[in-house]
């Protein structure tokens, strides 16, 4: 179901937490926030199939932009948040991304590229603004929080990592379903045994792939993601343990990052509650 739905069933069941802080968008929250943007992004001429570009750390906001998109039919390419100035320039433009959004943590960056868009009709910043930037909080706070007439899905327009040459967008085509009307969708929600009650712990950076795709995943079934702002070997198992974690998705080498840690910390944690720890980006060594 799309969050709009689940919002009308549970509206103050928690989509996203922070990890470290505690804060978090209620479906309720979620719904309207992303709704807002939705209608920001079609008042200000975003159509359908246009590309969003996002530039942002793991922030509260990162969902809300991405369902923004989801739901009107838009590409959204989500950048890698360490990249250079010149690297994420590239990939704005080669996106053909209408419209960026960052935050105030990526000032540094984003001050080099306000100059060097040149397709890139507008530029929105979370958490302050920059000369240049307009107040994302700002632009959409005078739209109303009804969905979209037409719920469109959009699709994710990520970048490789460019080992062999400039980073290439891959475009899939949109297809001429409702944000609801996906089968593979729920075939893959059910694979995972991902439901309403899952609390799935977020601890990789969340322009990647995985952490994105299996996110969306755990929303569209009503479950409640929570995102590390960083990964950290302890912390990870504290936030299994105070969050009551069920589902995770992490790579090989946050494993041996935990198992490395001293025996008396590794087993201070309760983890009980987890059942299913997904792995994915490398081959994981056996042992």
């Amino acid at each position: 179901m799309s969050i709009g739905r689940h919002a009308r069933v549970a509206p103050d069941r928690p989509a996203i937490i922070d990890s470290a802080t505690g804060a978090m968008l209620t479906y309720r929250d979620l719904d309207e926030r992303s709704a807002r943007f939705a209608r920001y992004l079609a008042a200000n001429g975003v159509r359908r199939g246009d590309t969003i570009a996002l530039f942002m750390e793991n922030n509260l906001r990162f969902m809300e932009i991405i369902w923004a998109t989801r739901r009107s039919g838009l590409y959204i390419t989500a950048i890698n948040r360490y990249l250079t100035a010149e690297e994420t320039r590239y990939i704005v433009n080669d996106s053909d991304a209408v419209l960026l959004v960052s935050s105030k943590a990526r000032a540094d960056v984003a001050t080099v590229l306000t100059d060097q868009l040149p397709n890139c009709r507008q530029r929105l910043m979370v958490d302050g603004v920059i000369d240049g930037w307009t107040s994302y909080e700002q632009a959409v706070a005078a739209f109303p929080a009804d969905p979209p007439e037409t719920e469109w899905m959009g699709e994710l327009m990520l970048y490789s990592s460019g080992t062999t040459g400039r980073p290439k967008g891959v475009r899939r085509k949109l297809r001429d379903i409702s944000v609801d009307g996906d089968d593979f969708l729920k075939a893959f929600l059910a694979s995972y045994e991902f439901d309403q009650d899952t609390i799935y712990l977020s601890p990789a950076p969340m322009y990647h792939a995985a952490p994105l795709a299996y996110s969306l995943g755990v929303h569209h079934a009503g479950g409640t993601v929570v995102m590390m702002p960083r990964f950290d070997a302890e912390d990870a198992l504290a936030a299994i343990e105070r969050y009551r974690i069920t589902h995770s998705q992490w790579v090989p080498t946050m494993f041996v990052r935990m198992l490395k840690l001293p025996p008396e910390i590794r087993t201070r944690y309760d983890l009980s509650s987890h059942r299913m720890a997904i792995h994915a980006a490398a081959p994981c060594p056996v042992d």
